[in-house]
């Protein structure tokens, strides 16, 4: 004989409050949910493994660009002062100037990233069958989609602006021949090698080279100019190499990412002769515009030269000869410096006023110096108009002329030094380490992913089943229900044996299925441990029903599918088993399923009863156990309480209980409907099912109080479908008893 029992640990602390948290029911809920956390952990590992698989490897290049201080080396020394220019470069200024729309754009326009041609891949898998170089398997062929050994080369491209960024499809026809479209839109054909002019000269393309069968699509893309270097500035990245806070090593690290490792080693060696390029002509920049000065001024000074000569020869004839003093020619040296030096001035004036405003303390020095110069040039002019009148005229004259010959000989000279520098300027920028591409991909770390992946899965499974463990109130000890104050009459083990039992059926009014019994446990497996926890229950009630004023027990509950009809009709096959003569009515005349049980039908029950339909004698069926009969529910009328409180009913359970020993009474949940209540004035013992972690504590002191209110006392609970779990274990330390 089996005789398992369900005791609660006395020596387990209290059920923790409603606010706290039970760290031991926290762990007990992860072992219980071990291998959905295991289940969850390892698909987001398998995800994650995929998706390291088939992304697409991104690969780094970089190369090492230096900033020199000197700018540039000529024959003739350092012709810094020639230029009138500082000799230190700013690096971060270096760095913003790599970084420009001007470097980029010229890299984007000679390496053509503006055109971007795609293969149409595989959803998903495209990529990894491109790289992995998987040939076109044949129940493939015709399609779109692009497979390993397919490719095209494009030699020319382009595209009207209202055509940029807007994808065309190139489709091969197979015979070395190809159609374009844009989405739904034929645009017309075109041949490899040939240049090919669509949509009204909107798009010219040239195809070099194209290896696919037919029906096989590329994608071609002609981006805005902007798009592209912003496309490329995103993947560049520009750093100083060494240096400190204060020190500058002039080392620029230039780093560039992408899928594709020959555009990276192109467009990383562009960047950086560029960069060059631009440098040397910045830096040759002012000897040009300087140069262009001066070959401006030197056929002035040439032609001035010219009439002042003549001027002094014709003088000269006139007066046949004039000698000049030593005083005369004093003043006349003198005038050539003065002038020289005047004229150094306008030509750095000249300089600086490309570079400062007049305001600047460079220019406020050379303006002063111009004026002293000036002055000298007036205090000159005063002394030859002291002299003789034929002397004036000769040194005016014979000034003019070393003054313009000395000017256009400076002028000369300077020509001559800036071609040099121009000639000899190098920039101060130079190309340390060429663009190197590494082999292994930088992106995706594929160990990173998996272990980041398992480690996403494992917690939010954890996390998940602790939300749903933490938001799940429901009863899970008896100690919890007495507590409350609530006597509890029997814990009943959920049985394996019960759910082979059970169908769900789901009626057109109902929103969810319900699980429905097809036949009774206690016949079927009488040694089951819900059974033995009945029997358990039948000895609690032999004693607490002696107190009663009547034979009626009434199984309630707070809400639906706790176990009512279960409880009721197993509680009477145990009793009946017992000797005694058992009745079970299915007082549900909505959704009663007692007779599911024993295998008969809804109709001609109670509710035909209740409304004089038929006799207690048609309505009572007898079970495949002695002693053991029901009443089934019968039609679903409109008004069910209304029924309840006849008085039919009360004739009813007055002769019932002259007829049987035990009268159970399966009603409808007290939440839901009233009709609990009514009954329950009919009966003398009232019992509430209580289901394991469904009812929360608080739910069964609301039904209970609702109870209470219409003078109806609910004698205990039964606490059904009771697990073991480990949450319940370590939460609250229950355990149960097995005796064979």
């Amino acid at each position: 004989m089996t005789d398992p029992t369900q005791t609660p640990s006395r020596a387990a602390a209290a059920a923790p409050a409603d606010d706290e948290i039970d760290l031991g029911r926290l762990f007990g809920l992860l072992l219980d949910h071990k291998w959905l956390i295991i289940l969850v952990t390892a698909l987001f590992a398998v995800v994650g493994a995929a998706y390291a698989i088939l992304a697409a490897p991104v690969y780094q290049g970089d190369a090492l660009v230096q900033v020199e201080q000197r700018s540039s080396l000529s024959p003739l020394g350092d012709l810094g002062d020639v230029f009138g220019q500082e000799t230190e470069s700013s690096t971060s200024a270096e760095v913003q100037i790599l970084q420009s729309r001007m470097v980029l754009g010229q890299v984007v326009d000679r390496v053509e990233l503006d055109t971007v041609v795609r293969p149409r891949a595989l959803p998903i898998i495209g990529d990894f069958v491109l790289r992995r170089q998987i040939p076109r398997p044949d129940v493939m062929a015709g399609k779109p989609y692009i497979w390993g050994g397919e490719r095209i080369e494009v030699g020319r491209f382009g595209v009207s602006d209202a055509l940029r960024d807007t994808p065309i499809f190139l489709t091969s026809t197979g015979d070395g021949g190809y159609r374009l479209r844009i989405e739904d839109r034929q645009l017309g054909t075109g041949e490899v090698g040939q240049l090919t002019r669509a949509d009204n000269g909107a798009i010219t393309l040239r195809v070099a080279e194209l290896t696919a069968p037919e029906g096989a699509e590329f994608i071609l893309t002609k981006r805005t100019r902007s798009t592209a270097i912003r496309a490329l500035s995103n993947r560049l990245s520009v750093n100083e190499v060494g240096g400190g806070r204060s020190a500058s090593t002039g080392m620029l690290r230039l780093t560039l990412t992408g899928t594709d490792r020959d555009e990276i080693r192109a467009s990383l060696d562009a960047v950086t002769e560029t960069f060059l390029t631009q440098n040397v002509e910045r830096q040759s920049a002012e000897a040009e515009q300087s140069l262009d000065f001066l070959e401006e001024q030197a056929p002035e000074l040439r032609a001035q030269l010219s009439v002042a000569e003549d001027s002094l020869n014709d003088y000269r004839v006139q007066q046949d000869s004039v000698d000049l003093s030593s005083e005369a020619q004093a003043v006349i040296q003198q005038f050539i410096e003065v002038e020289r030096q005047l004229n150094e001035l306008e030509f750095q004036e000249a300089e600086l006023a490309q570079r400062f405003t007049p305001n600047h303390p460079s220019y406020q020095s050379l303006l002063r110096q111009k004026r002293q110069l000036q002055t000298q040039r007036a205090e000159l002019n005063e002394r030859v108009s002291q002299l003789p009148a034929a002397q004036q005229e000769i040194v005016s004259r014979t000034r003019d002329v070393e003054v313009t010959q000395a000017i256009y000989v400076n002028v000369l000279n300077k020509m001559q030094e800036l071609q040099v520098a121009r000639a000899g300027t190098v920039g101060n920028v130079r190309i340390i380490d060429e663009a190197l591409v590494g082999s292994e991909p930088i992106e995706p770390k594929k160990p990173l992913i998996v272990v980041l992946a398992t480690l996403l899965g494992g917690m939010l499974a954890v996390g998940i089943v602790l939300v749903r463990g933490l938001l799940n109130r429901g009863v899970e000890s008896p100690e919890q229900i007495e507590d409350a104050g609530m006597p509890v009459y029997a814990t009943v083990p959920l049985s394996d044996d019960q759910n082979k039992l059970t169908r769900r059926v789901k009626h057109k009014r109902d929103r969810h299925a319900s699980q429905v019994a097809t036949a009774v446990l206690a016949e079927r497996a009488p040694a089951d441990n819900s059974i033995e926890a009945l029997r358990g229950l039948r000895t609690s009630l032999h004693f607490a029903m002696l107190e009663a004023t009547d034979n009626r027990l009434v199984i309630t509950g707070p809400s639906p599918s706790v176990g009512k009809s279960f409880v009721s009709i197993n509680l009477g096959a145990v009793c009946a088993q017992a000797g005694q003569r058992v009745l079970v009515v299915d007082a549900d005349m909505r959704k009663g399923h007692i007779h599911n049980a024993f295998g008969g039908r809804s109709k001609e029950g109670l509710s035909e009863l209740l409304t004089g339909k038929l006799g207690l004698n048609d309505v009572i069926r007898s079970s495949n156990m002695e002693g053991f009969h029901y009443i089934a529910r019968g039609e679903s009328p409109p008004n069910p309480s209304e029924l309840l409180m006849n008085a039919r009913f009360s004739e009813f359970m007055e002769a019932v209980s002259q007829q049987y020993d035990l009268i159970i009474i399966d009603t409808p949940p007290i939440l839901a409907v009233t009709d609990a209540a009514i009954i329950g004035h009919q009966c003398g013992t009232t019992l509430m099912v209580a289901r394991f972690q469904q009812n929360p504590v608080r739910e069964l002191q609301i039904a209970t109080r609702r109870l209470e209110n219409a003078g109806v006392t609910v004698k205990g609970v039964i606490l059904n479908a009771m697990e073991r779990k480990a949450a319940t274990y370590y939460g609250y330390g229950y355990y149960n008893y097995s005796y064979k």
